[in-house]
């Protein structure tokens, strides 16, 4: 099993912009950040649509879908996304939702449940790593969340899609993670013309 983070991430650094809320999940500027997803056909296929294309970043969203078998998620997240998800979400595995507002799992249509965890990184990553089996747990966001749990290094491997714009300005993934040196060993440079995907393993 490995825990994943899979992240969108702009040349300067940073993975949402300004003012990120309820009504604003990618903050301020952010579009070129998702936009590149929207159409590829495996995005289109988990959110119940057609069409779409089939290229190389399409392929590398569908084998991060085939590989998760749980999910990670904290409570700014999933407020965001709440609504737009449906009564079908895109997941299709059990999500670990960490809050400190109790309330009870959500069974959803094709295989989502949201369970929300109020004890902390720990215990949703434990309850994460049993619902997956033998698949692998993602820690999906948003930057606080990924960022505690690659402060506590527990992330074995790191995917960013460097998408060619320049926010300028807002949340940087890789703040606020202490001074400790981590050792990263490359994997895989996929270049497209959408974005530039970049994997990383964790040297333990």
């Amino acid at each position: 099993m490995t825990v994943t983070a899979d992240m969108a991430i702009s040349l300067d650094g940073y993975i949402a912009g300004t003012g990120v809320a309820i009504d604003n999940p990618g903050g301020d500027g952010a579009g070129p950040l998702f936009e590149w997803i929207h159409n590829l056909a495996s995005w289109r296929q988990r959110q119940g649509m057609t069409g779409g294309e089939e290229n190389l970043d399409s392929e590398l969203m569908r084998e991060w879908f085939d590989a998760t078998g749980a999910v990670v998620m904290g409570r700014m997240m999933y407020d965001t996304g709440e609504e737009f998800w449906g009564d079908n979400p895109p997941f299709r595995t059990p999500v670990f939702v960490l809050t400190h507002r109790p309330r009870p799992t959500l069974v959803k249509e094709g295989g989502t449940t949201f369970t929300f965890v109020t004890d902390g990184i720990h215990s949703a990553l434990d309850q994460a790593k049993t619902a997956a089996g033998a698949r692998n747990v993602d820690i999906a966001g948003g930057a606080s969340t990924v960022q505690q749990y690659l402060r506590e290094g527990l992330v074995d491997e790191l995917q960013l899609h460097v998408v060619p714009a320049l926010l300028g300005d807002g949340l940087r993934l890789f703040e606020g993670l202490g001074a400790m040196r981590r050792n990263v060993e490359p994997l895989r440079v996929v270049d497209t013309p959408l974005a530039v995907h970049l994997k990383y393993r964790f040297v333990k």
